[in-house]
């Protein structure tokens, strides 16, 4: 199996998700792993460090992952790269999808099974492949570092013959991984720490590592349980930034880590707080990517307020100790595949049943597995539905104009049936012969009427006179009173009823006048 391990492309990305030491433990397992170039840089490992461990340098991210079926990133990949991947591939990284639901649709339509790190379950057994901890760790390390360096002043009591320095006072906020570890480091520089959590069992944990304690204990801070703390009322919020608020304007420096994963991040140090700080003091925000701790906060950016406070708002703050990061990230990975690698077949078995596989797996054979993200599912639906081009059956109108000038051609054959009821006149006089009773049924043929008075008089005269109607259209006034008048004396009634028979209107006196003359003639 192949595995391909991308250089990040995202803005302030340093770290890598893989090192040598890792590739030599990949490679022993039977796999092939293809690292892209320039992926160490900003972790300070270059080309040649993989190739001497055993991995084949990819020019490109499209060499790197043309076959592989496992792909190592720290965040999720660009676009690009993501329809470079193969359908069916594991994708295996930090995807921030918690803040951006909707980008599990298309990695699912993509056909890329998601393993989302940052979505590991919080059990012992999954304690090492843990890479938020890991990650959060050195962000809390980084966050005193960079504060003691923008502050002004030494972080010990310091004893000279010109005098004494004071100790500088730290107030972090949120006593996770992140925090714990910036009130270790800041008591390690001989700083005063004091710190606050929402939880009950941070309060041993502060204490603990040297630290005084600050927060409000009442019933709904009892309620917190689990390694992540809860959204609190806005009572308590009430009396917290009373606290915090009497609190930070003591301090020098005050660092924020309480970041809400997939959610804005709380603010606890308001602009009024900030305002009240000693010109000087140092706000370290490791929230910044929630959009920050401390209202003042601009994320990704560090400037100085108005009355001299300095604000550090970086973005992705392992980032910014790329090295160390890398080393444990790829160590974080590496835990996870071996854990699900089957040796004898030598490929990956990852159980749906299992429960670091049930809460990691977001996306898996081209659908959201993830419960996380069960509305996302629907919304992918019709994402195919919008590309798919409905123009096609639109030029079918083009051609339909055509097919509406061959109509006109036929209308000219009308002409042709009007000279076919002459020609109709010949049967019906045979049928006519029956006595007067029969006369109702020439209505049915229309030019019944026509044939049938000529019948009853003569047969040679009719036969020249049924071609006279069309010529004397014009002259039908001159015989029409006098002969009218003689035809309801002997057929009043019968030569009604054959007047139907000449078309849909029986009262047409047209027909029954030119026929009225061969009547009118032969009975005298």
């Amino acid at each position: 199996m192949r595995l391909a391990v991308l250089r990040e492309r995202r803005e302030g990305e340093t770290r890598v998700a893989a090192t040598p030491e890792t590739v030599k433990k990949l490679v022993a397992l039977g796999l092939t792993v293809a690292v892209e170039a320039g992926a160490g840089a900003g972790a300070s490992i270059g080309d040649a460090d993989y190739a001497a461990a055993g991995a084949e340098i990819a020019p490109n991210a499209q060499a790197a992952l043309t076959g592989a079926g496992v792909v190592f990133a720290v965040q999720l990949p660009e676009s690009a790269q993501l329809a470079a991947i193969a359908r069916g591939a594991l994708l295996v990284c930090t995807s921030g999808l918690m803040a951006n639901k909707g980008g599990a649709g298309s990695v699912a339509q993509a056909g890329i099974d998601l393993a989302a790190m940052e979505l590991l379950p919080r059990i012992s057994r999954a304690q090492s492949m843990d890479v938020l901890s890991s990650q959060a760790n050195l962000a809390g390390y980084r966050a005193v570092i960079e504060g003691a360096y923008a502050f002004d002043r030494g972080f010990p009591m310091m004893m000279t013959a010109a005098g004494t320095v004071p100790p500088a006072r730290v107030f972090v906020l949120g006593a996770g991984v992140a925090g714990l570890q910036a009130i270790a480091t800041a008591r390690r520089l001989g700083a005063i720490v004091s710190a606050t959590d929402v939880r009950p069992a941070a309060k041993e944990e502060i204490k603990s590592l040297g630290a005084t304690f600050v927060g409000v204990e009442d019933t709904e801070t009892a309620g917190q349980t689990g390694a992540y703390a809860k959204e609190m009322s806005d009572e308590f919020r009430r009396k917290q930034a009373e606290l915090v608020a009497a609190t930070v304007a003591k301090n020098d420096l005050v660092i924020c880590t309480a970041l809400v994963q997939g959610g804005r991040a709380p603010t606890l140090v308001t602009n009024a707080m900030v305002a009240a700080m000693k010109p000087g003091s140092v706000v370290v925000d490791l929230a910044a990517d929630g959009g920050g701790n401390c209202e003042a906060t601009h994320p990704g950016e560090a400037y100085t307020t108005s009355n001299g406070v300095k604000i550090l708002g970086y973005k992705n703050w392992p980032a910014r100790i790329g090295v160390a990061a890398s080393a444990l990230y790829a160590k974080n990975l590496l835990t996870f595949l071996t854990t699900f690698w089957d040796k004898d077949a030598k490929t990956l078995k990852l159980p749906e049943d299992d429960a670091i596989i049930a809460g990691l797996m977001v996306t898996r054979g081209g659908a959201v597995v993830h419960p996380a993200f069960a509305g996302v599912q629907a919304e992918a639906a019709p994402a195919p539905k919008a590309p798919e081009p409905p123009p096609a059956p639109k030029p079918a109108p083009a051609p339909e104009p055509p097919k509406a000038a061959p109509p006109p051609a036929p209308e000219p054959a009308k002409p042709a049936p009007a000279p076919e009821p002459p020609k109709a006149a010949a049967p019906p006089p045979a049928a006519a012969a029956p006595p007067p009773p029969p006369a109702p049924e020439p209505p049915k043929p229309a030019p019944a009427p026509a044939s049938e008075p000529v019948k009853g008089a003569a047969p040679p005269a009719p036969a020249p006179k049924p071609l006279e109607p069309p010529k004397e259209a014009a002259p039908a006034p001159k015989p029409g009173p006098a002969q009218e008048a003689a035809k309801p004396a002997p057929q009043g009634p019968k030569p009604g009823q054959g007047k139907p028979g000449g078309g849909p209107n029986g009262n047409k006196p047209k027909g029954p006048k030119q026929q009225g003359k061969p009547q009118g003639k032969p009975k005298p």
